[in-house]
């Protein structure tokens, strides 16, 4: 079952580039007249619009090692935070896209 977020972002061909060539989405859907697009990474949808930004949802992204897409995606300039451990069952890492919408990268270390 696919997971879904909706954020505004303000420039629609600018969070298009982020989301498609920093964090691996792809693109499915792009409506250039009223200026949306949804994009895909495994059960992860995220659907973007042109708008002002708003405090939301939190887009959940399943990662195979949180440690190497920190590394990967600072990289690329992109603002990393810090990697958490919950008592050994997953690691977390916040990261933002250019517009303040948070995005949660999760790696499940509980098999490991």
């Amino acid at each position: 079952m696919a997971t879904r977020v909706w954020y505004r972002v303000r420039d629609i061909g600018d969070a298009r580039g982020f989301y498609t060539s920093k964090l691996g989405f792809t693109e499915t859907y792009y409506d250039p007249d009223g200026r949306w697009a949804k994009l895909e990474r495994g059960a992860m949808q995220i659907a973007i619009a042109e708008g002002e930004p708003e405090e939301g949802g939190v887009a959940t992204v399943d990662v195979e090692d949180v440690k190497a897409e920190a590394e990967r995606l600072r990289g690329l300039g992109v603002d990393v935070g810090t990697v958490v451990e919950l008592h050994d069952e997953l690691r977390l890492l916040d990261i933002f896209d250019p517009d303040g919408n948070r995005i949660q990268l999760v790696e499940d270390i509980a098999a490991s």
